[in-house]
């Protein structure tokens, strides 16, 4: 009788543990508007998490505004030392900290890790007189003003993309007329309207309407040509750039080393989980998967990599 109900206990023990695990809870902000990239990351992030039995319970909270960092500064003020809350972000972030020369940086969050990559897509409605992305090239090279490209958040991947391809080109960065927009389908109306020149963002915010033939895919800014994509590469168009968005997730100010420890093998779980690498291959989004002292190293040489950037393209002073 006693090692039943002992084994009844055990079994009871694991099954509450079980439970516990399945309620447990974050909430995630989206520090951007929905439909865009952060938003896209942080619902499949939600929904991943809870078919895999990461957690019971995940909220996405969108906070948009200022590139990312208007959300990154109502998490850091509100959210400290709370294990449940996170954050995703990446490059569109660090540029626009430095670009608005916040108060506050990346500094001031648990880096916990880079999740994925997405390379740069250069387009123009289908009704563009540039064909080829030398049609581009050439009428920025006449008139760098007269050629307006759409994108996200001043400073951001699409900007900094924008002033690369420029200086690659031979035309002042600083003479590019970039139209920033807070979301991806503002950017995308302006260009599906024809009310820009070109557009740059994740091939991913433009994919669908490639597809239908409403936009025209003129380059990628990857080092290689991408299987199933249909274009070249700036680099092999002659202009020696090559830029990848990158997306990562972040926790509260003034966790513990062991709340981190458990929020990073959490994160880890959903990244592994056949969820997460379903969304991947349906997202075209590339696995970049580094956490630990690594990311922590890699996000600090991005920093300062995209600095130096910024400052060529003149968005940030000496």
């Amino acid at each position: 009788m006693l090692k039943r109900l002992l084994g009844a206990a055990l079994i009871a023990g694991i099954t509450a543990t079980g439970a516990l695990a399945q309620t447990e809870s974050y909430t995630i902000i989206a520090p951007a508007a929905p439909g865009g990239g952060w938003d896209q990351t942080a619902r499949t992030m939600q929904t991943a998490m809870q078919e895999a039995g990461v957690a019971g319970n995940v909220q996405v909270v969108n906070v948009p505004g200022a590139g990312g960092t208007i959300g990154l500064a109502q998490f850091i003020s509100q959210s400290s030392g709370d294990p449940s809350a996170l954050i995703v972000g990446g490059y569109v972030m660090v540029g626009a900290i430095l670009t608005n020369n916040a108060p506050y940086s990346l500094d001031d969050v648990t880096p916990i890790a880079r999740l994925t990559g997405e390379y740069e897509a250069i387009v123009v409605p289908a009704a563009s007189p540039f064909q080829t992305i030398d049609d581009l090239v050439a009428a920025m090279k006449a008139d760098p003003g007269a050629v307006a490209i759409a994108g996200g958040s001043a400073g951001g991947t699409d900007h900094i993309a924008a002033g690369l391809l420029a200086e690659a080109a031979g035309v002042d960065p600083k003479q590019v007329n970039y139209i920033a927009f807070s979301g991806g389908g503002e950017a995308l109306a302006a260009i599906l309207g024809q009310q820009v020149a070109a557009g740059i963002s994740g091939y991913g915010e433009f994919e669908s309407q490639i597809a239908s033939g409403t936009l025209r895919l003129l380059a990628m800014t990857s080092e290689e040509p991408i299987e199933g994509i249909d274009a070249p590469t700036l680099k092999s168009s002659g202009l020696d750039v090559v830029i990848q968005n990158w997306r990562m997730v972040a926790a509260a100010p003034g966790i513990t080393d062991e709340q981190k420890a458990q929020i990073t093998a959490d994160i880890e779980k959903m990244v592994k989980s056949e969820q997460w690498q379903e969304a991947l291959e349906r997202n075209g989004w590339e696995d970049t998967y580094l956490s630990g002292d690594a990311f922590t190293a890699q996000l600090a040489e991005d920093v300062e990599t995209t600095r130096a950037i910024l400052k060529t393209i003149g968005l940030v002073q000496e």
